[in-house]
């Protein structure tokens, strides 16, 4: 996510890279940060003026970013004794297969009432 150093056009960049990777949303929740907010807005603008579908609403809550932060404590528990990663396609692999083991923990996924490492095998393969 953003850090606190981050300006409205790094936000605007971050915001239009997310849009094209995953799609435009029509809701985001972030925190109180200025930059996130106003790098939002300048993609509203853009949408605006392109009409390229509606605007997207923003909805802003106090401490927001605490909470994501501790859905991701697991995978800075893990990786952090590792000595980095060298390639980056390392580092998306092992991460999502870490994230994978654990909401399949959380158990945010059921496949027809398989144990957690017939879940995580049938998904990988």
């Amino acid at each position: 996510m953003l850090s606190e150093r981050r300006d409205t056009a790094a936000a605007r960049r971050f915001f239009k890279q997310a849009i094209a990777t995953n799609g435009q949303p029509v809701l985001v929740n972030i925190d109180k940060s200025g930059a996130n907010f106003s790098g939002l807005q300048a993609v509203n603008v853009i949408l605006k003026f392109t009409g390229n579908g509606q605007l997207i609403t923003i909805r802003q809550k106090k401490y927001l970013n605490n909470i994501l932060e501790q859905d991701h404590r697991f995978i800075k528990r893990i990786t952090g004794p590792m000595l980095g990663f060298k390639a980056i396609r390392s580092a998306m692999a092992t991460i999502a297969g870490i994230e994978t083991a654990h909401m399949i923990r959380k158990g945010q996924f059921d496949l027809n009432g398989l144990s957690d490492f017939q879940q995580f095998a049938a998904l990988a393969a």
